[in-house]
């Protein structure tokens, strides 16, 4: 992933040309502090640092309703469009990077596990400082009761009792955050960013959007139940790279299959689909772990291709990352598509 990033650096260079304005990029932190996990945490200073490199080359920093509400009506959103968000509630979010947020008057989203809050658990903020922040603007989104593993089914449990009991954790959480704060978007944020088809189904049954963790921009042509978002933490949380993730543009993509994410497979293959856009298909590179993958062009006029890598990947998660340069400027298009093996 480095390595990808470090070529796109020296491919976009410092000037960000003006692109139509029907693209978004959604960022998720979760810990901004020096003394937290550093998988999940971006220091204070360095995030600090992400909020002047928006301020000062003109990014619209725009609320996550205002993105979703343009993307979903068809309409346009502000050039170089970013929305910033948080998951989990962290107490560092309230006293390190809400402050900051207001000075620079950025709108953000916060998704909530509200388990935690109820029970006052150590580093997370309480439901007064969240309706503090709610009256300042901040949206509160839904991030279950308890953080689960949504893939995983209980001893005894069928499938279909699994999906019922996400679909009560889900609605019981949001009904707590309406209680808490008088919100209720529908908005999702997926514990460890982790789905299935199945409950991308239910999502849009119960009208919720849903967003992920796989990387990627968004637009009109984005699966609504399962919006990608950069995470920035640890080492994608340094500038030099972060910056080309702010001004991403989406491809217009359809996954012919799998239609899941999850496999047991260890080398699994994808078909894909690339629509029109201001790219070269022959400039169309992906990867995995920092490796290109070998693509085998199904119908290249269709924009039809199917990747084939050759590397096993070990882990529970892991993406292959597709991208492709703007013609005439110095932004790139941006897709990942995202695996699950629940076996790990």
């Amino acid at each position: 992933m480095r390595i990808i990033l470090s070529l796109l650096v020296i491919f976009m260079g410092s000037n960000i040309s003006s692109f139509a304005a029907e693209h978004g990029v959604i960022l998720a932190y979760h810990h901004v502090a020096d003394n937290t996990p550093p998988s999940t945490s971006i220091s204070p200073a360095d995030f600090r640092g992400h909020l002047e490199y928006l301020r000062d080359n003109d990014f619209s920093v725009i609320g996550l309703d205002t993105l979703i509400n343009s993307l979903q009506s068809g309409g346009t959103v502000p050039e170089r469009a970013v929305v910033i968000s948080f998951d989990d509630g962290y107490i560092s979010i309230y006293e390190e990077a809400f402050p900051m947020l207001q000075e620079f008057n950025y709108p953000f989203t916060l998704f909530l596990s509200t388990e935690p809050i109820n029970n006052g658990q150590s580093n997370y903020m309480s439901w007064q400082q969240l309706r503090e922040m709610s009256a300042a603007g901040v949206i509160i989104g839904n991030h279950m009761v308890d953080h689960p593993y949504m893939l995983a089914t209980k001893q005894g449990e069928t499938e279909q009792q699994r999906l019922q009991r996400l679909r009560a954790d889900l609605l019981q959480a949001e009904q707590t955050i309406l209680q808490q704060t008088g919100q209720s978007h529908r908005y999702l944020a997926y514990p460890y960013g982790e789905y299935d088809a199945d409950i991308k189904a239910m999502l849009a049954q119960l009208d919720f959007v849903g967003l992920a963790q796989n990387s990627g921009a968004v637009s009109i042509h984005s699966d609504f139940q399962a919006l990608p978002r950069f995470p920035l933490g640890s080492i994608y949380a340094e500038l030099d790279t972060a910056r080309i993730k702010f001004s991403a543009l989406a491809f217009d993509v359809e996954q012919l299959e799998p239609l899941s994410p999850v496999t047991s497979n260890r080398t699994p293959n994808v078909t894909l689909k690339f629509g029109p856009g201001n790219y070269a298909l022959q400039q169309l590179g992906c990867f995995a772990n920092s490796k290109a993958i070998p693509m085998n062009w199904l119908d290249r006029d269709t924009g039809i291709v199917e990747l084939r890598p050759t590397e096993a990947y070990s882990g529970r998660r892991w993406r292959y990352i597709c991208t492709a340069p703007n013609q005439g400027s110095s932004r790139f298009y941006w897709y990942s598509v995202q695996w699950i093996n629940t076996d790990d």
